[in-house]
C-alpha cells in the first residue's frame, strides 16, 4: 500500500546502531572474515575506553565535531552483542516483536529492550562500555610493549576552559632524511594533505591533496611522493576513475599521470615510485574485476611492462625492494592473503608466507625482510618476514595498534604511526633485529592477547552453521552467467515506489508512482497533488531520459489553481475576490551537468534549455497576479541557464568552503510571440573568503536582474 515508503515505518523506532550492528554481527558470526573479527574496527572505540573516554549515549549516537566518536557500525556491534551474550542470541527477536507491537510510540525501542534485559538503552550502553573496558584492560596487562620515540605534532585545539585537542591523524609516515618524515595529516579539521615532521616539532605544509582514492596509502623517496586521486567523467558521475599524482617535493611541481586526455580511461588503485625515482609500480584494476600489476615511466606515465597474473589474484600494496629490481604485493586469492616477491624480468611470483586468513597489508622491503602490518595477536602490529627462510617476527608490540613501517635512509630507524585516542602519531623506533621475537607462522603470537568479543556465539547463533555452509559451498562453486544485451526502452519502466508522499511544508499531499531502470536512466513519476492551502489539485507526469550525453527533460501539469486579488484601492480594503481557474503546463528541455574536480577544488558546471507552455481557462478576475498568464489565456516561453563553481573541500569542522567562486546566469524570453511579452536577465554570482576562525567562511553574494516588458 505505501509502496517503498512503507519500508521506512519500522525503523521510525529503531536507531541506526541496531540496523547495522545487527548486519556487522551476522556478517561476524557468518564468516571468518567479518568486521567484528578485525582489530581495525574497534580501534577508535578502544582507544577512548582506555583512555578514559566513555562519552555518554547522547554523544556515541550523535558524534562529534572534536572527539573520534566511532560510526553507528561500531556502537551497535558491541551493543547487539552483548544483549546476545546476556541475554540469549534470539533476545533481539523478542525485543523486535515487542517494540513492533507498541508502534508508533517513539519510546517503544527502549521500553522493549528493558522489558527483556532490564535496562533501558542508555544503561545498556553504560554496561557494554564497562564490559568492553574490562576486557581490553586484561588484554593491555598482557602486553610487553616496545618503546617508541615520537615525532612532535601540532594538531588543532579547542578553547573550552581548557586547550582539548581536536581528533588529528599524522599517517604513513616516509622518510626524506634520517631525521625528517613524510606523513600525511589529516582529521576532523583537516582535508588530507602531505606534511614534513621532525623531531624538533616543525611541521611544515608541502601540499593539499584533493580526493585520495586509498587514502591509507603513500610511497615517497627524498624527491618524489606519489599517490592516487579519483577522476571523474565530465558527464557521467557513476563512472569514476583513478590516476596517479606525482609530486616533485623539492620544486612542488605536481604531475598528472596519465595526461588530462588519457586520464578518464585508467583504474588505478595503488602506486608506489622506485627508488631512483624512474619507474612505478601500479595496480591496475580492469572493468571485468581483474587485477594487474604495471610497470610504468615516471616520467609519462607510458605503460612499460604489464606482469602475468595466471592465477587471477587480486594484488594490493605493491613496493619496490631497495635495489629497484624486484617487487613485493600483498596477493589475496579465495579469501586468503599472502605476500608475493615477484621479478619483473620473469614474471615469476614468490609467496613469502602461507596463504592464510590473516588481514595482512602494507609491505615495506629492507635488507633481506620484508615488514607488513598483521592483525595476528589481537592488536595490529607490526611484523617481518624473512625472505631467506620464511622466518616470522613481531617487531613492534603497541598498546593500540601499529602501522605503515617505514625504514631511514641508513637503515637505523623504523618509522610507524601509532593510534591514540586524540589520533594517529607518527613515532620511530631502533631497528634492531635482535630485539624482535620470532614466532612460528601458522599459530597466534600470544592466544592470550586475541580478543573475540562474541565468545562463543558463532556456535549458538541460530542459522549460524547454514549460513557459513552456505557461504562456504558459494566460494568454491562457480555459476556460470551468459551476458545478454541489456535493451534500455524495453526495460525503461521499472516501478520502485507508491503511495502518498508529503510535501517540506506540510501544504501538499502527492499519491502517485515513480520508475527508475536499472541503470538509472529512464526514470518516471505519475500522481496526484493536493495543495491544502488552495485546496485545489493537480495530476502529473514527469519523464527524464539521462542515457545521452544532453539529459532531456519532460513534464506535464493539469489541474486547478485559485487566486485572490483585490478588485479595488479604496479604503476600506475589502474587496478581496477569489476565482478557480484551470490550467494546464508543459516543459520540455535539456540539461548538461558536468564534473570537473580534478584537485582540492570541487568544480562542476550546468547548462540548460528548456521550452514552457502553460494555458489558463476560467481565468473570470479582472486582475491578475505578476506571476500569473490570467485572462491573457497562455504564455509560452524559453528559459536558458548557465551555472560554474569551483569551491575549496571542507573539513567536517568546517561551516562553508574557505575560499571558492560560484557563478550562475539565466534568461528568458517570448520568441513565439503571444499576448504576454517580455524578456527577462539575471546574474548572481557568490565569492566565499576565510573568515574569522579557523573553520569559518565569508560569503560575498551580488546579483543583478533586468526586465523589459
Amino acid at each position: 500500500l505505501l509502496g517503498n515508503n512503507g519500508l521506512f515505518l519500522p525503523l521510525l523506532t529503531v536507531p541506526d546502531w541496531f540496523a547495522e550492528g545487527d548486519a556487522v554481527s551476522t556478517e561476524t558470526l557468518l564468516s571468518t572474515s567479518g568486521r567484528g573479527r578485525i582489530p581495525n574496527f574497534d580501534l577508535g572505540m578502544r582507544a577512548n575506553l582506555l583512555a578514559g573516554r566513555p562519552f555518554s549515549y547522547q554523544k556515541a549516537v550523535s558524534g562529534s565535531f572534536r572527539d573520534n566518536v566511532p560510526n553507528h557500525y561500531v556502537l551497535g556491534y558491541f551493543l547487539t552483542t552483548q544483549v546476545k551474550l546476556t541475554n540469549g542470541p534470539d533476545a533481539w527477536s523478542r525485543i523486535l516483536n515487542r517494540n513492533y507491537r507498541r508502534f508508533p510510540w517513539p519510546f517503544a525501542f527502549s521500553a522493549s529492550i528493558k522489558d527483556e534485559t532490564g535496562l533501558r538503552v542508555d544503561d545498556l550502553y553504560q554496561q557494554t562500555m564497562l564490559d568492553l573496558t574490562e576486557t581490553w584492560q586484561k588484554q593491555q596487562e598482557s602486553l610487553t610493549l616496545t618503546p617508541v620515540s615520537p615525532y612532535s605534532v601540532q594538531p588543532e585545539t579547542t578553547l573550552f576552559g581548557l586547550k582539548q585537542p581536536v581528533f588529528t591523524n599524522y599517517q604513513y609516515p616516509q622518510y626524506l632524511t634520517d631525521s625528517t618524515v613524510l606523513a600525511v595529516k589529516s582529521g576532523l579539521g583537516d582535508t588530507p594533505r602531505l606534511i614534513e615532521l621532525d623531531k624538533t616539532g616543525r611541521e611544515k605544509r608541502v601540499f593539499v591533496q584533493g580526493f585520495p582514492n586509498d587514502p591509507d596509502y603513500l610511497s615517497a623517496t627524498p624527491q618524489k611522493a606519489v599517490w592516487i586521486e579519483f577522476g571523474y567523467d565530465p558527464r557521467w558521475r557513476n563512472r569514476v576513475y583513478s590516476n596517479i599524482r606525482l609530486l616533485d617535493l623539492k620544486t612542488r611541481k605536481l604531475t598528472r599521470l596519465p595526461n588530462r586526455r588519457t586520464a578518464h580511461r585508467t583504474r588505478y588503485t595503488a602506486v608506489a615510485v622506485s627508488p631512483d625515482n624512474q619507474k612505478l609500480v601500479v595496480v591496475n584494476n580492469t572493468e571485468t574485476a581483474r587485477t594487474k600489476l604495471l610497470i610504468l615511466d615516471a616520467n609519462t606515465g607510458k605503460i612499460q611492462q604489464t606482469l602475468p597474473n595466471p592465477d587471477s589474484v587480486f594484488y594490493q600494496h605493491p613496493r619496490w625492494f631497495a635495489d629497484g629490481r624486484s617487487l613485493v604485493v600483498v596477493a589475496l586469492k579465495a579469501g586468503r592473503k599472502t605476500i608475493q616477491r615477484i621479478d619483473p624480468e620473469t614474471g615469476v611470483a614468490t609467496n613469502l608466507l602461507p596463504r592464510a586468513n590473516e588481514n595482512i597489508s602494507h609491505p615495506q622491503p629492507w635488507s633481506h625482510y620484508v615488514l607488513y602490518n598483521s592483525p595476528r595477536s589481537g592488536i595490529d602490529n607490526i611484523y617481518a618476514v624473512d625472505t631467506r627462510n620464511g622466518q616470522v617476527f613481531q617487531v613492534s608490540s603497541r598498546p593500540l595498534a601499529g602501522y605503515h613501517a617505514a625504514v631511514s635512509p641508513s637503515g637505523a630507524r623504523l618509522a610507524l604511526h601509532d593510534f591514540t585516542a586524540d589520533g594517529s602519531r607518527v613515532t620511530d623506533m631502533p631497528l634492531d633485529t635482535t630485539a624482535w621475537t620470532p614466532i612460528a607462522p601458522s599459530v597466534q603470537t600470544n592466544p592470550g592477547e586475541l580478543v573475540r568479543y562474541f565468545g562463543a556465539l558463532p556456535t549458538v547463533e541460530p542459522g549460524a552453521a547454514a549460513g557459513r555452509a552456505i557461504l562456504r559451498d558459494s566460494a568454491v562453486v562457480t555459476t556460470p552467467y551468459t551476458p545478454t544485451r541489456f535493451r534500455r526502452l524495453a526495460h525503461a519502466l521499472n516501478v520502485y515506489s507508491w503511495g502518498p508522499t508529503v510535501s517540506s511544508t506540510s501544504q501538499a499531499l502527492t499519491a502517485g508512482l515513480a520508475s527508475q531502470d536499472l541503470l538509472g536512466t529512464s526514470q518516471v513519476s505519475v500522481g496526484y497533488t493536493y495543495n491544502q492551502a488552495e485546496q485545489t489539485g493537480n495530476a502529473f507526469a514527469l519523464l527524464s531520459y539521462q542515457g545521452l550525453y544532453p539529459i532531456i527533460d519532460l513534464s506535464f501539469q493539469s489541474g486547478n489553481r485559485r487566486s485572490a486579488v483585490y478588485v479595488d484601492r479604496v479604503a476600506p480594503v475589502d474587496s478581496l475576490r477569489s476565482d478557480l481557474w484551470q490550467y494546464n503546463q508543459l516543459t520540455a528541455g535539456f540539461r548538461l551537468p558536468l564534473n570537473f574536480t580534478q584537485s582540492k577544488y570541487s568544480q562542476s558546471a550546468t547548462a540548460s534549455a528548456y521550452y514552457n507552455y502553460l494555458s489558463v481557462s476560467g481565468y473570470d478576475l479582472p486582475f491578475r497576479s505578476i506571476s500569473e498568464v490570467g485572462s491573457a489565456g497562455s504564455l509560452t516561453a524559453m528559459t536558458y541557464g548557465l551555472s560554474y563553481q569551483r569551491l575549496l573541500r571542507q573539513s567536517k569542522r568546517d561551516v562553508g568552503p574557505r575560499w571558492g567562486q560560484a557563478i550562475s546566469a539565466t534568461y528568458r524570453n517570448t520568441p513565439f510571440g503571444g499576448r504576454l511579452l517580455s524578456e527577462q536577465w539575471g546574474i548572481q554570482g557568490n565569492l566565499f573568503l576565510p573568515g574569522i576562525g579557523r573553520h569559518h567562511a565569508l560569503r560575498l553574494r551580488a546579483g543583478y536582474q533586468e526586465q523589459s516588458r
